[in-house]
């Protein structure tokens, strides 16, 4: 597998930092996203119109948090709600982060299984720390977000991670016979669903059949070995558009119950990504563990907006009411461009999209490799075509090797967070012109 923007090769510590800072810190991989964004940024800062949809996050003026929360949040802070929370999250809201995923996805658990942290981010580097030991490998799908990251910030070695990377035929999704061969070898499988990049989700013949592998492996290496364990990141579960379901492992599998932790939150649920508010939820031992290590850190969330969000929660009928909104100005967007991609697709260009499933992102294609601009310049590479779609139809999407996919991957996400519902049109229409203009 082409597989260059996780190599190791890559990322060797320079000379000069060998002796400044850890060899983790100096082999560590920039993001492929802010270097994207930095060329963005400078056409925008030189009056260049331009169309970024790269940035897995909302406009606040286009999608809001919910008034409600907003008032909790507001009045929090009024009754100075400002001191330290306790170290695995303010009672109240562990109750309620209790009865929302008993009352939405049929999961009990007890407030000592549930921990709030500093939204997604902190939690997803916590179980990593807590369950990995240096030799350990992780198995992970490609493109997704970041694992390559947390691989490395947790063992400090890129080469502790098995990549499967998936195809379009199967929305980008792994299956259990992808990851098969895998599982002897490894301490940690790290999934998401719905997923970041794709915006697809696991169907539940799928994930089931993972679940089954993860159980036989675990009552293969018996009592005594270390567990293979599954985080399982969920934080868009609640933005799913359709038919489409959302499934997770514990409820299709309880055996699963010992070996899964949840990643989860309010950041994209109810499009607070600023608010900081997340949780992990699974077996006591590991979210003790946890616990400690965060409170470390220091990465709770912060009192006021714990407090605020227990309250907002404690009114599921207002959490349902926002969604129905905030889901169809979603979901209008990203059926917008499929529609938009697949026009184009029928008047002869290399483009496609996959119908959208959930998140915030569509899974979208330029197989432009090979064609060639007006002025004879062959686009040779995925990094020749993303130049080119910013330079001439003024549009920023992020490939997928950004996500650890191959480097001559042809497929892209799009996110439609800060998109005006209205710039669709003007966007499909450049694309037909900057499309058009190659031979």
């Amino acid at each position: 597998m082409n597989n260059a923007a996780y190599s190791p090769k890559d990322v060797q510590p320079k000379k000069n930092m060998e002796r400044k800072v850890s060899v983790m810190s100096s082999q560590l991989i920039g993001s492929e996203i802010i270097k994207l964004a930095a060329e963005v940024n400078e056409k925008i800062k030189n009056g260049v119109q331009v169309f970024n949809l790269t940035i897995g996050d909302f406009n606040p003026k286009i999608f809001p948090i919910p008034a409600g929360l907003k008032k909790e949040i507001i009045a929090a802070y009024t009754n100075d709600e400002t001191n330290y929370p306790a170290a695995d999250g303010v009672l109240e809201l562990r109750k309620e982060v209790a009865g929302l995923i008993e009352k939405r996805q049929g999961l009990k658990y007890d407030t000592n299984e549930i921990l709030i942290a500093g939204g997604a981010r902190p939690i997803i580097y916590a179980i990593f720390r807590t369950l990995i030991d240096t030799g350990d490998k992780i198995l992970f799908p490609v493109p997704s977000w970041n694992n390559n990251h947390y691989t490395h910030l947790s063992s400090g070695n890129y080469e502790q991670q098995i990549l499967i990377e998936t195809s379009p035929e199967n929305n980008f999704m792994p299956t259990a016979t992808d990851l098969a061969p895998h599982l002897s070898k490894v301490a940690l499988v790290s999934l998401c669903s719905p997923l970041n990049p794709t915006g697809t989700t696991f169907t539940k013949k799928d994930l089931s059949e993972i679940c089954d592998l993860i159980i036989a492996e675990n009552e293969r290496r018996g009592p005594n070995a270390k567990p293979l364990y599954l985080l399982y990141d969920q934080i868009y579960w609640a933005l799913t558009f359709g038919e489409v379901k959302h499934y997770d492992p514990v409820s299709l599998r309880p055996a699963m119950r010992p070996y899964t932790i949840f990643v989860d939150g309010i950041s994209k649920s109810l499009a607070a990504t600023g608010v900081r508010v997340g949780w992990a939820i699974g077996p006591k031992t590991i979210i003790d563990s946890m616990k400690s290590l965060l409170s470390h850190v220091g990465a709770w969330a912060p009192k006021a907006e714990q407090i605020a969000t227990a309250k907002f929660l404690a009114n599921l009928d207002e959490y349902d009411a926002f969604h129905v909104d905030f889901k169809a100005k979603i979901n209008d967007r990203l059926i917008a461009f499929h529609n938009g991609l697949q026009s184009l697709k029928k008047k002869g260009y290399q483009v496609d999209s996959i119908a959208p499933q959930a998140a915030i992102y569509l899974t979208i294609q330029f197989a432009l490799q090979g064609k060639h601009t007006q002025d004879g310049q062959m686009l040779s590479s995925t990094k020749d075509v993303t130049k080119y779609i910013l330079d001439e139809a003024k549009l920023a999407v992020v490939p997928f090797y950004a996500f650890g996919a191959s480097t001559d991957s042809s497929w892209y996400r799009l996110s439609v967070g800060t998109c005006k519902l209205e710039d669709v049109k003007i966007i499909i229409e450049n694309l037909d012109i900057a499309i058009g203009k190659l031979s």
